[in-house]
């Protein structure tokens, strides 16, 4: 079984967020940026999978820029097999439309029993690469699973939907998401590290993929207003001069609080 991790590289979650007012697009540069977290743990998925189940290969995948390199190489010291790195500068600032199309080629050039990405990134929150994904490659997706129980023909688990959870099964090759209910990722080890500069990794371009750069001239997506979040006005200051409650109260009403 052939196992394709979507792996992302994203500004850590602790650091500062900044957005370039002219391009819109995020200053990767503000924070250190890190493997998503979410899709540590979609790997971790396929690696436990892979020591329990001899002849699987867990291949993970990155469209990010060259300098992502030493991202890609942790997902490698962790345990993956391979790697496959897509990079070009005509991927600057694409949307989920023209990610998912690269994705997809990329993919389909690979080759795939199953692939499994996060629910969603901390830095975009789309939500809808999986499905994407699905529809592009004309596979089964099933999106946000609790639980991933993988066989030789079918991945079954526990989806969570609104309001519960359903259990859901789809026959191989599929696509799916996980959530943050499954565990966390492994840290990569002495081991693992030296293993990982011996690991291949096949870097991509467009051109690789048989896309016409060209084509990226034209957005599926248009941006119609950037603006910065306004400072944090202060707070309502309440006086308690006696009646301190019932002014909370009418505030709390007033702000249909209550």
């Amino acid at each position: 079984m052939k196992i394709v991790v979507l792996v992302k590289e994203v500004p850590d979650t602790y650091g500062d967020r900044v957005l370039n007012l002219e391009t819109g697009l995020a200053e990767r540069g503000a924070s250190e940026t890190v493997i998503d977290e979410i899709g540590e743990r979609a790997l971790e998925v396929a690696l436990t999978h892979a020591e329990s189940t001899p002849g699987t290969e867990v291949v993970v995948m990155s469209m990010t820029p060259e300098s992502a390199a030493t991202s890609v190489r942790k997902a490698l010291a962790m345990g993956a097999a391979s790697a496959v790195h897509i990079a070009d500068e005509a991927l600057r600032g694409a949307d989920l439309t023209l990610s998912a199309e690269v994705l997809a080629a990329a993919l389909t050039r690979t080759g795939f029993d199953l692939v499994i990405t996060g629910n969603q990134s901390t830095d975009g929150s789309g939500g809808v690469m999986a499905s994407m994904l699905s529809e592009l490659l004309d596979v089964p997706g099933v999106t946000s699973l609790n639980s991933v129980v993988l066989t030789d023909g079918a991945v079954s688990g526990e989806r969570a939907i609104d309001g519960g959870t359903m259990d859901t099964t789809a026959s191989l090759p599929a696509v799916i998401s996980i959530t943050e209910r499954l565990p966390d990722a492994r840290f990569p080890n002495f081991k693992g590290i030296m293993a990982a500069k011996k690991k291949p990794v096949e870097v991509l371009t467009l051109t690789d993929l048989g896309i016409n750069p060209d084509d990226f001239s034209v957005p599926r997506a248009i941006m119609t207003a950037i603006s910065e979040k306004p400072p944090r006005s202060s707070g309502t200051t309440i006086t308690d001069e006696g009646d301190a409650g019932e002014k909370l109260a009418a505030y709390l009403i007033e702000n249909r609080l209550v």
